[in-house]
């Protein structure tokens, strides 16, 4: 297909995925994916317990429908390489594959493909995969889909049409060429046959398991779809025609309430034993009445059982909880440029907002708020403060190599005042060094009831040193991350969350200058070049070189704080006692659903 000229961008990933555990990648810019080592928290159901629980459940049972809960609706895009929250990979994880999947200790291991082998150097990745695997609708899955994936993302047009996975492709021979409309074919992947495919990098890659994880599409269904319309095809919003590989696929749904999977039959790893998994759209609110009722069979992440709800849900007796220490973390960004929203990441066309341009007005900021009583209070202990984005469960954290921001207004009015933040009139708000009205705006998104009661938390602990906070309504979460994304607004700081890439704590997705979900529109030239240091071989492939480069990394983010990092928070997770077969990871428990039953008896 002839490939179109556009300027080149070179973005890097996500991914979620706002955190962005979700469907390979980062963010809830998703609400995304998780991290490396998560650890269950010893409270609910142990996994010692569980495993009791399973064997004295005895032999699955086929048929059966469960209800599962989201406390926010899915934005509506279901094509892998177009979503952008963690309500649609609610969906994705289900219906959708990669080439490989990760273990309870976050090693890759087989899924799409059923083996592979790297080079002597690390440039070339060659994978077998599986055979006999068909998609939804009967067409046989081959090299041609996955080679299509990959080429589909490295597409001129993919950037401009909303996507931001590139950190999957940029690494591959021939990108530049390809992204750029100077090359008409991806040279760093090649099928060769239906059941080989071949991934060459530009150089030696420490994560090329990790950057080939993506969840593959249909050749057969966008083959003749131009990038640029894939996301508003009907094989990408439309329930009965979004086409996967996976053991469900979403038959039908009615928009912003409720999603029906049903099972693909010819589910290539075996027939699933439940028949329908629906999705419904509650108020967080009305959860612990359906739990109790037997209305409801499954609350996960994002959100998860609401902390207030935590001790009522535990001590119901037809339901399992349990706690992980979330891989992700929520944060209070800080719009540091606005600009043209013609090409948003072109740190060329972006002009400074001076109002957040002082780091010691961020940094008194964040002395400003008490984030531990935020946890206390809003989470029930369920957490922890964070002063980087490596939240504890991450191999990446070191609590050693960050400025400690505890809660302190003498701290934040002393800042304040160095830097000439002054209460010029006796009104108790500060003007700016000019004597001029100094006002912040906070955006926040609706979803997450402990975010939504943060924000004004943050306006009230801010104004107690003099700072007026204009704190605007609510948006649902899908149009808070749609205006996050522009330049061309009035945004000062905004509430959102992002997680860790379950496949390497890598930084680089919000945080490198021309990374797509740099939302903060920060440009560092030493975070970038320490963020890519960290990645470079040959000394990458050595995990201690790489704890040292992100400690550096941490220290110089934690001083000149482009966002502040509030915490990161617990996840409590439930299920009916009755479904059988979910398999607890670190970074998800959606895995191997053709394999939960459900108790019928």
């Amino acid at each position: 297909m002839k490939k179109k000229s556009l300027l080149f961008l070179l973005i890097a990933l996500l991914s979620f995925g706002l955190v962005l555990a979700a469907c390979s990648g980062g963010g809830e810019e998703t609400e995304g994916e998780g991290d490396g080592s998560g650890s269950e928290e010893e409270t609910g159901t142990s996994e010692e317990e569980a495993a009791e629980n399973e064997e004295a459940a005895g032999e699955p049972q086929d048929g059966g429908s469960i209800t599962a809960a989201m406390y926010s609706a899915p934005g509506g895009q279901f094509n892998p390489i177009f979503y952008e929250d963690a309500y649609e990979a609610n969906v994705l994880d289900f219906t959708h594959e990669a080439l490989v999947a990760q273990d309870d200790e976050l090693e890759f291991i087989p899924e799409l493909a059923s083996e592979w082998e790297f080079n002597d150097d690390q440039t070339e990745l060659t994978y077998t995969l599986e055979e006999g695997v068909t998609w939804h609708d009967g067409e046989e899955f081959t090299a041609e889909d996955v080679v299509f994936t990959y080429t589909s993302i490295a597409d001129p047009e993919y950037v401009n049409s909303g996507g931001v996975r590139i950190d999957y492709v940029n690494k591959l021979v021939g990108f530049e060429e390809y992204q750029s409309g100077e090359a008409d074919e991806l040279e760093g992947v090649q099928a060769d046959g239906d059941y080989t495919v071949t991934f060459t990098f530009s150089e030696p890659n420490v994560t090329g398991l990790f950057n080939t994880s993506f969840p593959i599409i249909p050749e057969h269904i966008f083959g003749d779809v131009a990038v640029e319309d894939m996301p508003e095809h009907s094989a990408s919003i439309n329930a009965g025609e979004v086409i996967g590989t996976g053991p469900f696929q979403l038959s039908d749904m009615q928009d912003g309430e409720q999603y029906i999977l049903d099972k693909h039959e010819d589910y290539w790893q075996g027939e699933p034993h439940l028949d329908r998994i629906q999705w419904q759209v509650i108020d967080q609110e009305i959860m612990t009445g359906m739990f109790d009722n037997g209305e409801l069979d499954l609350v996960k992440d994002p959100g998860g059982v609401p902390k207030a709800d935590k001790e009522t849900v535990e001590g119901m007796d037809n339901i399992v909880t349990f706690e992980m220490q979330d891989l992700g973390y929520q944060y209070l960004g800080f719009k540091h440029h606005h600009g043209s929203d013609d090409s948003p990441t072109d740190s060329d066309s972006w002009e400074p907002n001076e109002k957040v341009q002082d780091k010691q007005v961020r940094q008194a900021i964040a002395h400003a708020i008490n984030r531990q009583g935020m946890i206390d209070g809003l989470m029930y202990e369920s957490g922890a403060v964070l002063n980087a984005p490596f939240p504890e469960a991450s191999w990446a954290f070191n609590a050693d190599a960050v400025n400690e921001y505890e809660y302190s207004e003498e701290k934040a009015n002393e800042l304040l005042d160095e830097a000439g933040y002054e209460d010029t009139n006796d009104d108790g708000i500060r003007e700016n060094p000019d004597g001029e009205e100094f006002e912040l705006n906070l955006d926040y998104p609706t979803g997450n009831a402990v975010r939504e009661q943060a924000a004004p938390i943050i306006q009230e602990n801010l104004e107690a040193v003099g700072l007026k906070v204009n704190l605007r309504n609510p948006r649902e979460a899908a149009a808070h991350f749609e205006e996050v994304e522009k330049n061309d607004t009035d945004w000062d700081m905004y509430l959102a969350g992002w997680s860790l890439s379950s496949g390497d704590p890598d930084p680089s997705g919000i945080h490198k200058s021309d990374a797509a979900y740099n939302y903060l529109r920060w440009e560092n030239e030493e975070s970038d070049q320490l963020i890519e240091e960290a990645m470079k071989a040959p000394d990458a492939f050595e995990t201690e070189y790489r704890e040292e480069k992100y400690a550096e990394w941490a220290q110089l983010f934690s001083e000149e704080l482009p966002e502040i990092p509030l915490y990161s928070e617990n996840n409590v997770f439930a299920h009916n006692a009755n479904l059988h077969g979910i398999t607890r990871k670190p970074h998800t428990i959606v895995d191997n659903s053709h394999e939960w039953w459900l108790n019928q008896e």
